[in-house]
This record gives structure tokens, sequence and C-alpha cells, in this order.
């Protein structure tokens, strides 16, 4: 493992959360065989060596705790790193046994590394020991399938192959951030022999081959998006799409041009696509530029996409602004664009969103509007709060919000808010009751403030 503080923070950024659920119970035995003493006696060799730029060391700490009581979050990273890198196999178990006795922010970014390394180490090693770690369990083995992927491809792989299933979620959804083991796996090896990723990944089948294509031609795509492009072209459908669209981020943030240029190479959805998802990045630095481009995308989801990050670019600047722009646009979609807007306007001047909201008609961007406002913005007036939600059209969010405004009212008058849900005229019996019997907490309005 690279012992640079850049490479301790990007292995804190490795599997998501991590391992940091991990709990105490004992480590592995695949720890004690004979491969495992081998692998141990080459990492303690490897503790001794100097950082890559030549430096030893100064004063490695010889705890978990005692590293994260270094000053400055770098520096606890680095200390981390320093403290795993001289650490037996058996060390690291012990290490991991600790975890839980850490405040949980601190357990992420120690349980992270720990599994990022002992993935390197003892691949087999850390995973049997994961599998003594209940739920928590899940979040290690990405990081630990990733992290052997990252020196050994060849053979992550295959025990991908063999074990597929320990690298889902609950309910056989993929792992924690969205990525399955093929992805993670397809990914690293990329980095090292994008080719012989591609064969491996022609190998698989179902939602993994698409899936393990498309990081491939996504991480080629970040140093040689023409290959990556070559690469593309040989996929077929959705994962085409999708491939092009990553090559179209990757290409536009370096060279926007030379990116627009291979689009108009393109044709139907899949043009639109490509060119949505490289406007996207241009309204980061150069709104009004991408926002000349969206002529050259046709109606439609791929356009309402760009709409809406454009808008939410803007509002960071001048929320008004933006509201003003998306009013003359056409989307099919005025709520995710207003909902983005309202977020920033709602943060730099309440009062002038509230001025806003006030001002339009019935429809789908006050709703949009208001629900975002109310949200966000936790010192409205409570009867002030309620006669906005209540005017929300929408029956799904309008229940929703009244619930979640009622739930603040609790806080401070439970007496008042509960005499107002029971007594509304707007909503159904089965929507008070949940809001009276949870105090409009999760299991009443589906998706709430993260929606």
């Amino acid at each position: 493992m690279n012992q640079s503080v850049t490479i301790g923070v990007a292995a804190l950024l490795i599997g998501g959360v991590g391992g940091f659920i991990a709990g105490k119970s004992g480590g592995s035995d695949a720890a004690g065989d004979s491969a495992s003493v081998e692998r141990d006696a080459k990492f303690r060799r490897e503790a001794s060596a100097v950082h890559q730029d030549g430096t030893a060391p100064e004063s490695r700490a010889r705890s978990i705790k005692e590293a994260l009581r270094e000053p400055g979050q770098l520096a606890r990273l680095q200390s981390l790193v320093d403290l795993y890198e001289g650490m037996s196999l058996e060390e690291l178990a012990a290490a991991a046994d600790s975890l839980d006795d850490l405040p949980m922010a601190d357990r992420i970014m120690a349980s992270i590394l720990l599994f990022s390394r002992w993935g390197e180490a003892d691949p087999q090693g850390a995973l049997a020991y994961s599998e003594t770690m209940g739920f928590g369990g899940m979040f290690a083995r990405p990081t630990i399938l990733r992290s052997w992927a990252s020196v050994d491809p060849v053979n992550a792989a295959k025990y991908y192959a063999e074990h597929p299933n320990e690298f889902n979620g609950p309910g056989g959804r993929r792992g924690p951030g969205g990525e399955g083991g093929a992805d993670l796996v397809a990914r690293e090896w990329a980095k090292l022999d994008p080719d012989a990723a591609m064969a491996w990944a022609n190998s698989l089948e179902g939602d993994d081959k698409g899936s393990a294509m498309i990081s491939i031609v996504g991480e080629v795509a970040a140093t040689d998006p023409a290959k990556a492009a070559t690469m593309a072209a040989t996929l077929t459908g959705d994962d085409q799409m999708r491939a092009y669209g990553e090559i179209a981020q990757k290409w536009a943030a370096e060279d926007f041009s030379a990116a627009e240029s291979w689009i108009q190479t393109l044709s139907g959805e899949a043009k639109d696509r490509a060119m949505s998802e490289a406007v996207q990045v241009l309204a980061r630095t150069d709104p009004d530029a991408a926002a000349a481009k969206l002529a050259s995308i046709s109606e439609g989801g791929a356009r309402d996409r760009a709409v809406a990050i454009l808008a939410g670019e803007m509002a960071q600047e001048d929320p008004a602004a933006a509201a003003s722009w998306l009013g003359n646009q056409q989307t099919g979609d005025y709520g995710d664009a207003m909902r983005r807007i309202m977020t920033n306007w709602t943060a730099q001047d309440s009062a002038g969103a509230l001025s806003f909201i006030e001002a339009q008609p019935v429809g789908e961007i006050r709703d949009s509007a208001t629900q975002t406002y109310l949200w966000q913005n936790q010192d409205v007036e409570p009867s002030q709060a309620m006669s906005l939600a209540e005017a929300i059209t929408d029956e799904r969010n309008r229940d929703r919000t009244i619930g979640m405004t009622a739930r603040r009212w609790m806080e401070t008058d439970e007496t008042a808010a509960r005499a107002y849900v029971e007594s509304s005229d707007l909503l159904s019996d089965r929507a008070k009751q949940r809001i009276l019997d949870g105090r409009g907490g999760p299991g009443w309005g589906g998706r709430g403030r993260g929606r």
C-alpha cells in the first residue's frame, strides 16, 4: 500500500462506508495456514521499508487510538496507513477486533484503511474475518475485494466468480455505493491491463457482463477516451449508451471541444445521452456555455437531466436568475430542476425564496419549490408552514410535507400539532393515523428529505 497521505485519502473513499460496523468476534483461521505465514513474513519485511519519497516514518503510532489522536485529519490518515503497514496478519485481525470501541466517525476512517491494507496482504483471510462480522461484513467485503483486485485482479476475479453472492447487499441488491463485485474487479483490473480486463468481462453473463464492461470503459476514458470509445463501440443497447455517457463525462472534463467532436459522430439516443453528460460537466465551470449547448439535445430524459443540473449550477450564483431561466425552458421535469434551485435559494435568501413561491401559479413549479423550501427551512412558523404545505396539489407530496411539518410542530407544541392533524380536511384518515402514530417519521411518507 502506498504510504503517502494522498493514497490514504483515496483509500478512505474506496469502500464508501467500508467495514465500519465491524464487530469484535474473532479473527480468521486462514491467517494460520502456510500460505498466510509466508505472506505474513513478506508484509513484515515491507513494514520496515521507507516511504516512496525515500523517507522513513519518524514515529509510527503504536495503536489505532494513538493514531487517531494525531492533530489534523490528514496526519491521522497517514498515521493509520503507517500503523497498518507495519502490522502482521494476526495484528490486523486484532486491530479489526478493536474497531467497535471507536466512535463512529473514527471507526469509518480506521476500518476502511484497515480492510484496504488487509485486502492487499491476505484477502482470503480478510474475507474469512468479514464472515464473523454479521451485518458489518457486507460493508467490509467490497473494500477487501477492490483492494485485492488492485494488486492481483486475476485471483480476485476468480474468487468473485466462485462467490458472487458474498458481495451483494440485502435482498441480493448491489453492494454499498451501488457497485457490484464485478464492477470493483473490472475497474481495478482496467488500471493495470484494460484489454485483459475486457476479455474477462466478456466471459461474464447477465448484468455482471454489461456493468463490468462499462466500468472498464469508464476507467480507460479517464486517460485515453479515444480508446474507450473504440471499446464502447463493441457494446450494444443500453450498455453501449451508458458507456458512451461515461466517456462523455471523462472526455468533457479534459477537453470539451474534443468530446463534442466525438459526440457528433454518434446518432439518436446515444448522441443525446452523451451530449447531456458532457453538458452537465461543462455546467460546473461555464453554465452559460453549457446552456447554449442544450439546443443540440433532443427533447426527452437526457435533455431534462441536463436542464436540472444546469439550473442547480446557476442557482449557486443567482437562484432568482436560475428560476427565471428555468421558466423559459422546455422540460418534462420542472420539479427536479426547481428542487435544485430552491435548495440553494433557501440557504442563501429564505425570504426571497418564499416571495418567489408566493408569486407562482398553482402547478408543478410551485409544488416542487414549496416542498423543498419547507424541507430545507426549519424556521418557518408552523401555521405558515402548514398553509404552504396545504397548497401543494400532488396528494402524496402534500401528505408527506404536512407530516414532516407536523412532526416539527410537535417538538414545540404537540397539542396544537395533533389538533391540526385531527381536524384537517385535506388528510385522509389513513394519513392522519400514520402521522399521529409515527409523528411523521420513516415508514409513512416514503422517501423524505434525501429524495
